[in-house]
């Protein structure tokens, strides 16, 4: 049978906004994703998103489900302090949700933050080089990604720390290297977002399977990596493109994400 579409969706206007109905089902796809490709930690990390309209509310996964079990109607809408903002039997995880809340709150651009604890991510994060210029999918990240130390398990008793991880962030960084813990995205939509969590595990894949052959590693020039960078930028789509072509695999393998 033939699943492919008459025609590829255009992208959404630059001011489109999305309806709390679009958001969780992309944010549904979005854990689902994780769960498939081998990026989520059994029912701990969180991916959150923005809730359009007044005040501060976010939807996050419900604490102990699975990532591969979410569906858009059992994500939690929460409060700025990740307390739940609806009625719901589902628990949550207040702790959870300080690294998402800091930055949600400091990069108004921020509307979707995912963070992992993956193999690959964790490793790269115990190095003291962080991502290195191995191959044309680490030098994306060259100009977009920072490092933050690590202060312990991130919760309310280091309110401090969430200000130096804003400050470390910027206003135009978009992936942290959260040493000896893992790797964080962010993203004005969940594609983007997700765009950029997919890359940065892979770019952290190949590193360590490279160092760990034992070989020489090859690092190109500065002025190469720097064209690469500029390059990738250029042709930025948002994750666009990437996020469609995921959103029908699931629509064949795992459509229940939308329930």
């Amino acid at each position: 049978m033939n699943h492919l579409p008459s025609s590829l969706p255009a992208a959404p206007a630059a001011d489109h906004i999305a309806s709390e109905r679009e958001l969780r089902e992309d944010l549904a796809a979005a854990y689902r994703l994780i769960a498939h490709f081998g990026m989520s930690d059994t029912v701990y990390t969180h991916l959150s998103v923005r809730v359009p309209g007044d005040g501060n509310r976010f939807l996050v996964n419900p604490y102990g489900l699975l990532f591969e079990e979410i569906t858009a109607s059992s994500l939690v809408e929460v409060d700025a302090d990740g307390e739940p903002a609806q009625p719901t039997r589902w628990p949550v995880n207040p702790a959870g949700f300080v690294i998402h809340s800091a930055i949600h709150a400091g990069r108004p651009d921020a509307h979707c933050v995912m963070h992992t604890h993956t193999l690959a991510g964790m490793t790269v994060a115990a190095q003291t080089g962080g991502i290195l210029p191995l191959n044309q999918i680490s030098m994306e990240f060259l100009e977009q990604t920072v490092v933050h130390n690590y202060e312990g398990i991130a919760d309310d008793d280091n309110l401090s720390e969430r200000d130096r991880l804003v400050r470390n962030l910027g206003s135009d960084k978009s992936c942290v290297i959260l040493r000896n813990h893992g790797l964080l995205t962010l993203g004005h939509t969940v594609a983007e977002a997700f765009n950029r969590m997919y890359y940065l595990e892979q770019a952290c894949r190949i590193q360590v399977a490279a160092q760990c052959t034992g070989a020489p590693l090859s690092i190109p020039s500065e002025a190469v990596q720097k064209r690469t960078t500029k390059q990738f930028v250029e042709n930025n789509d948002g994750g666009w493109l990437v996020w469609q072509a995921m959103r029908r695999k699931l629509d064949r393998e795992q459509p229940s994400y939308r329930d």
